[in-house]
């Protein structure tokens, strides 16, 4: 007889995590399918465009940071419930705009409310996933966020066709908020205090309870210590953007194939990136295992995917065939997608006690490549009229990150600042105990 698999509560707050990131990256990329409608109604301009994608990422950016240390200090229960409510709304509001500033404000909002997510959400698994399984844990969840990316085309592409763009953007946002009911229901900051975990699965977490510490943040040497992260970070964001925000009209109008088609195509991309998550996740986790060394099991991988994205984007420069450029694309984000579970876990294992803070200053540059790229992006292509020139700007970043990779030292602690550190905020006091 069939017995039915009893999930455990680690699993099911990783699965919970998951689900969020698929729908903020349908939130956020959505915009990406609809752009040509949009474009349509609204009469925008590619450069109009590119501002719009890029709107979304100044205050991404700005709130890694914010955001990171928010979920520091309020913990990640609150902090998603406050940020989840504002990408919903804003989602929503996508569907009700009637020019490229409206857009743009929308999109602003969007970017503030998912700009806390990721750090937060590192900060949530710091402290309900066990160290040899944080590779595995950033891997599958950034792999629902690249599902994200690849139900989304063809999923906005139905909506618009049999409704509206307008109503594909209220829908999601409608679901987006039905997450965010599910947060706040089963997810607790301390492990300890969620009714459904076992002995079993605590005895392998970490010991301290870093999600219900409130420290002071050393700012200054958290960010010193971050900065190579940071920096290689932006150089892998670079092509991401470009992906997310330029793959569907790329194929719509270098290709010149239909809404419905581009779609096809832009999904089969994506998907390659679902399998790269997970793949850059588990061999991560598994070098550990087998080494005990944190250094060769993240930037291994890291130069691997960056040096293999590379060689897989070149030849997209230099073939016009549809079949080619599609295989090469999708090894190229492959490669690319490697990358991003080990350094998803480079902040928690630099900093684990500010891991929130730590990943959002990571994430920053990530942010800042979605500031400048899709504005560049825009540019190149109303001034020359090819969609393939901007993969160009992607390959040097990709050789740079490679190197930039090998600066990180992961295996280096972050040692808790002296007292005369900058701080931002003073130490919470500790009540004494009767």
């Amino acid at each position: 007889m069939l017995r039915l698999v009893r999930f455990k509560a680690t699993d099911r707050v990783l699965f919970v995590i998951c689900l969020m990131y698929l729908i903020t990256y349908i939130d956020r990329v959505n915009i990406g399918t609809a752009a040509p409608a949009m474009q349509k109604e609204l009469g925008l301009t590619n450069v109009e465009l590119g501002l719009a994608f890029s709107a979304f990422a100044y205050p991404y950016a700005f709130f890694q940071i914010a955001g990171g240390w928010l979920g520091d200090r309020l913990g990640p229960r609150k902090t998603l419930l406050i940020c989840g409510a504002i990408w919903s709304a804003a989602t929503v509001m996508i569907g009700f705009v009637e020019g490229a500033m409206s857009l743009v404000a929308a999109r602003f909002l969007l970017g503030i409310g998912e700009g806390s997510a990721f750090p937060t959400a590192t900060r949530a698994l710091a402290n309900w996933m066990a160290a040899d399984r944080r590779g595995f844990a950033q891997g599958i969840t950034h792999a629902a966020a690249r599902l994200g990316n690849a139900l989304t085309p063809p999923l906005i592409a139905f909506l618009i066709v049999a409704l509206s763009w307008r109503d594909s953007f209220i829908i999601i946002g409608l679901i987006s908020f039905a997450w965010v009911g599910l947060w706040w229901f089963y997810f607790r900051d301390d492990p300890r205090e969620h009714k459904g975990v076992t002995e079993q699965e605590l005895a392998v977490l970490p010991p301290v309870k870093i999600a219900g510490e409130r420290k002071a943040v050393p700012w200054g040497r958290l960010l010193r210590r971050m900065l190579p992260v940071t920096l290689t970070d932006f150089c892998y964001g670079w092509t991401l953007w470009l992906f997310l925000n330029w793959i569907p009209s790329y194929f719509l109008h270098q290709h010149h194939l239909d809404i419905k088609k581009s779609a096809i195509f832009a999904s089969g991309v994506f998907f390659a990136g679902v399998v790269g998550d997970t793949v850059g996740g588990v061999v991560s986790d598994r070098i550990l295992r087998r080494t005990g060394d944190v250094a060769r099991a993240r930037v291994s991988v890291i130069v691997v995917g960056f040096l293999g994205a590379f060689a897989f984007m070149l030849p997209v420069l230099f073939t016009t065939n549809l079949l080619i450029i599609t295989l090469c694309l999708s090894g190229a984000f492959f490669f690319a997608e490697l990358i991003v579970a080990p350094i998803w876990a480079v902040p928690m294992d630099i900093a684990p006690q500010y891991s929130g803070t730590a990943s959002g200053f990571m994430n920053f540059g990530f942010g800042l490549a979605g500031m400048i790229s899709p504005v560049v992006f825009g540019l190149i292509i109303d001034m020359t009229g090819r969609w393939d020139l901007p993969f160009m700007a992607s390959l040097g970043l990709l050789l740079a990150g490679a190197g930039l990779a090998l600066r990180m030292r992961p295996n280096e602690p972050f040692v808790d600042a002296p007292q005369d550190d900058l701080v931002l905020s003073r130490p919470v006091p500790v009540r004494p105990t009767a």
